[in-house]
């Protein structure tokens, strides 16, 4: 367990289904895309340290735009540099400044997938100008190539997918959440989990990140009915709560742009099977405890899971595994969420409109086999039965 004051190890997952979901023609657009149900994990070591809000102004039209940054990270080597995309590749410029190096045959340029290493001999020694182990996405190795402009070493890098926009060359909090407009196109997220206060922190960091507006629905269930929820459980019992987190989320259901944390526990609306169907209305983020100690045992304590048929497992976009909680490190959790979401979507980029088209049609619980406008759920259930 990790102790109190440290940062939690947090592994993520996230869920794609290997066959493919034909979606019938009618009038509105359809999408075709796989259902969230396999596994993919990454082990994520996160800094804390940030401002509490930034803002970004990110154009996603075709002009390249620039980034001048001094950066500080787990990842990345303390340089400056200036950053460039430019559609198909990303540039690096770094800073030669005096280094006392012979020729070019001194740098030492390595660059493979996610990873990047640059460094400079000088003297008999090395010195390291920049080590990420954690791009913004993925690049095509054999393709970079770099040489020296004056007192700049420039790095072309060619990206594995052109159209993705880079906000910068790691990926990092600030980058995440610059660059997710382009992938949410607006879509809300919804935070499930065992514990209501960690569902509420993680949920304003990534709602104050993005740009969101945060909604918690305790918060709103106590102002609006004015009991708390504990003596709510003692004087009605969880299924009347259940209900009415449930209305909550129905009106919910229909807004954009939202992060929307919800009750933890056993009673809450994501305990029933049946109330996910307001919650498929965004990418729904399950943040889940556990005792493993590392990431390979949280990966398969997962799996076992979605094998059991836990039902937040089998029906959550994400899984965020959190080994330890301490409430100053929520910025951590929601940057794996977040990065775990950015996965997800770059894997199938229609499945944000495909949310949006199910918002559309009403909720109505076909989530992720989207039926023609008019299909009624219950007139099945009897022609079932």
């Amino acid at each position: 367990m990790a102790i109190a004051g440290s940062v939690p190890r947090v592994t993520t997952l996230f869920a794609l289904s290997q066959n493919p979901i034909n979606v019938p023609q009618f009038s509105i657009p359809t999408f075709s895309l796989p259902t969230s149900k396999s596994i993919f994990t990454s082990i994520t070591n996160l800094s804390v340290s940030s401002p509490r809000f930034k803002s970004y102004n990110v154009s996603l039209s075709k002009t390249p735009y620039r980034l001048s940054c001094n950066c500080i990270s787990a990842a990345t080597t303390n340089t400056n540099y200036e950053f460039f995309d430019g559609s198909p590749e990303v540039e690096l410029r770094l800073p030669l400044g005096s280094q006392d190096f012979q020729s070019s045959r001194d740098i030492f340029v390595d660059a493979d997938g996610t990873t990047l290493i640059v460094r400079v001999q000088r003297s008999g020694s090395f010195t390291t100008l920049i080590e990420t182990n954690n791009l913004f996405e993925k690049i095509k190795p054999a393709e970079t190539i770099w040489f020296i402009d004056d007192d700049q070493l420039v790095i072309n890098l060619k990206k594995q997918d052109p159209d993705l926009k880079w906000p910068d060359i790691v990926e990092s909090w600030e980058s995440l959440t610059a660059g997710a407009m382009q992938l949410l196109k607006g879509t809300s997220i919804y935070i499930v989990g065992s514990s209501t206060e960690i569902n509420q922190k993680v949920a304003r960091e990534l709602a104050v990140g993005l740009g969101y507006t945060p909604l918690d629905t305790q918060e709103l269930l106590e102002t609006f009915f004015k009991q708390k929820i504990d003596s709510w459980v003692l004087a009605e019992g969880s299924d009347s709560l259940v209900e009415a987190e449930s209305a909550i989320l129905e009106s919910l259901s229909s807004h954009v742009r939202a992060v929307v944390s919800t009750l933890g526990g056993k009673h809450g609306a994501a305990t029933k099977a049946d109330k996910w169907r307001l919650l498929y209305a965004g990418f729904t983020v399950f943040l889940s405890q556990t005792e493993a100690i590392d990431g390979d045992l949280a990966k398969e304590e997962a799996r076992r899971q979605v094998q059991d048929g836990s039902l937040a497992y089998t029906n959550a976009d994400v899984v965020v595994k959190i080994q330890g909680w301490d409430a100053d490190h929520a910025k951590s959790v929601a940057q794996a969420s977040l990065s775990a979401l950015k996965q997800l979507i770059l894997s199938d980029k229609k499945l944000p409109g495909k949310k949006s088209l199910y918002i559309r049609l009403g909720c109505r619980g076909d989530w992720p086999n989207i039926k023609p406008p008019g299909w009624d759920p219950s007139a099945e259930a009897d022609a079932t039965s």
